[in-house]
């Protein structure tokens, strides 16, 4: 049995960006709780040369919508990264979540040998597109969502891996 390029992309992003969604509403809900402004979860970060949860959040939704739309050669839709908010990270989360709902299997069907050229660390890169999504742009979503959660996690928000895992 074969894994198509379809499922082992849109359908793990859109099931993990679901499960972001979630711990961010348990994040602000907690806020909430707690009487802690927003703001300390939305620009936390866990050192500070890393980014913060806000940023972490915004890369995460890049990778999620780059990597299927350049695997079928469609434009990678471009967003403002304007969110100050979890409201404005929520809008984020359903619009890539939306648009991963236009990709098909058969969009996608072939891209394991389509060349993906892109920046990645201040350079170009170019590499075939089953190489791109296992090593490039899954790693780089799960670094981000992780990071997402953790930051929540170590500010107190009593999160779990079922919550993480969408359970």
């Amino acid at each position: 049995m074969t894994i198509s390029m379809y499922d082992a992309s849109v359908p793990v992003f859109s099931a993990r960006l679901k499960s972001l969604s979630n711990v961010l509403s348990l994040a602000e809900q907690n806020a909430v709780d707690r009487k802690i402004d927003p703001q300390v979860f939305l620009t936390a970060r866990l050192a500070p040369d890393m980014f913060a949860l806000t940023r972490q959040v915004q890369i995460a939704t890049d990778h999620a919508k780059g990597a299927p739309s350049r695997l079928a050669g469609r434009e990678v839709p471009k967003y403002e990264d304007n969110e100050a908010s979890f409201a404005d990270l929520q809008a984020r989360i359903a619009k890539t979540v939306d648009h991963l709902a236009t990709f098909s299997a058969a969009d996608l069907n072939n891209s394991e040998e389509r060349t993906i050229e892109l920046r990645l660390g201040g350079r170009e890169v170019s590499m075939p597109g089953l190489k791109y999504l296992l090593h490039a742009a899954m790693p780089n979503f799960y670094f981000h969502v992780t990071t997402a959660y953790d930051i929540l996690r170590h500010n107190g928000v009593p999160l779990g891996k079922a919550v993480f895992l969408g359970r």
